[in-house]
């Protein structure tokens, strides 16, 4: 687990990959793994999605796989099977989390309160996913380090490129990053090459 872990926090970010058809994941994928990206994530909103995890795994075997937006244990474990370095859910569901858990990947629950953060940290998480990140800014990190110190936490929604410097700033283990990166409008009309420049412009604002 803690080696997932550790390659996040090496990273300091995750695009979030979220397309409509199975068939963009991998030519996505690997546009981002072109642009320097080591972590990514594949989310269960894209049809198909366990399949698409387990060619990632096999075409890039190097590669920091998530698979996120899990709201079932099934997704969970097929999840696992397929390959996946962690798992990722949008809320906190403590039955949920556990079956996540219960796979040996770290999980990160999607937190936002104090209360929420409690929770899921006492049924075993050890990283969280603070979403929708945007829409509370790096003040609302800072302020949740303040009780909780040592956790570590991965802010995701609504992040633009500029915004990254201070998330990090504030305390963050990495960023995750969906649409403002993983454009939909480059990636459904095949242009690739600039999914790649994007790439390169996001993971140089975390080095």
């Amino acid at each position: 687990m803690g080696d997932a872990v550790d390659r996040l926090a090496e990273e300091r970010l995750v695009a979030v990959l979220r397309v409509a058809r199975p068939e963009l994941v991998e030519p996505s994928v690997a546009a981002l793994v072109a642009g320097g990206l080591g972590a990514i994530e594949l989310t269960f909103t894209t049809p198909g999605v366990a399949t698409e995890l387990e060619r990632t795994r096999a075409r890039h075997p190097e590669l920091l796989l998530g698979a996120g937006t899990i709201s079932t244990p099934g997704q969970a474990h097929a999840a696992a099977a397929a390959g996946a370095d962690f798992l990722v859910t949008p809320h906190l569901d403590l039955r949920l989390l556990q079956a996540c858990l219960a796979t040996g990947l770290p999980t990160m629950p999607g937190v936002f309160t104090p209360s929420e953060l409690a929770a899921a940290a006492g049924a075993g998480a050890e990283v969280f996913k603070l979403f929708p990140a945007g829409s509370a800014g790096p003040g609302h990190l800072r302020a949740l380090l303040g009780p909780f110190p040592h956790v570590r936490i991965v802010p995701t929604g609504g992040i633009e490129l500029d915004d990254i410097p201070a998330w990090l700033g504030a305390g963050a283990l990495a960023v995750g990053v969906g649409g403002r990166l993983c454009s939909t409008e480059l990636i459904e009309a095949s242009r690739f090459e600039e999914l790649t420049a994007t790439a390169v412009r996001f993971r140089a604002a975390v080095t």
